[in-house]
């Protein structure tokens, strides 16, 4: 709180006179974040909507890298994480799909979301170097004689046009034709 003050230039004790402890400011940050991700009203398709609900959290995510790993930390909920989990609970459950089946379906798509970004932030931590550049040294120290499969896949990286969207498709595709598959 001492540091939040500074950084608003007012005095620490100041802040309680508008949030009650550090946990409102995190949960309210939270809600905030979740108020970004687009919850689309405009289609009775779950797949659709929940493509592009997924895509959207993603690039929110990527907007707000430290978001997905408190989203799901927190023990209360603002309106708009609460609308967020009201709609996507809602939007499973109109669809077809039993209470067990739409918890494991929000469950698996959002790990999936969350993991998504991580995976990216973790890519990207703490080095100046590119994707490419970074897949450059690390096929340096990768014998071929030992390792052919690893060592094609990271000559592939260096060699190949990387795109973070169409691989995030993918794995989403994949997923919503396994929940489509289930729901049938």
């Amino acid at each position: 709180m001492r540091e939040l003050g500074q950084r608003l230039r007012v005095e620490a004790m100041s802040l309680y006179n508008h949030v009650a402890n550090k946990d409102d400011i995190l949960d309210g940050m939270v809600d905030l974040v979740v108020g970004e991700i687009d919850l689309p009203s405009d289609t009775a398709d779950w797949k659709e909507a929940m493509r592009r609900r997924a895509t959207s959290a993603q690039a929110v995510f990527t907007r707000h890298p430290w978001a997905s790993g408190l989203v799901d930390s927190r023990e209360s909920s603002g309106p708009a994480r609460l609308r967020y989990f009201d709609w996507v609970v809602g939007t499973l459950r109109r669809a077809g799909f039993s209470l067990e089946m739409s918890a494991r379906a929000f469950s698996i798509l959002d790990s999936y979301v969350y993991g998504f970004g991580r995976q990216q932030l973790n890519l990207s931590a703490g080095s100046d170097m590119s994707p490419e550049e970074m897949a450059e040294a690390f096929s340096h120290a990768i014998p071929a004689d030992e390792y052919p499969y690893l060592r094609e896949m990271v000559d592939y990286a260096i060699t190949s046009v990387h795109d973070d969207g169409a691989d995030f498709e993918f794995g989403l595709s994949l997923i919503l034709d396994g929940l489509q598959r289930l729901l049938a």
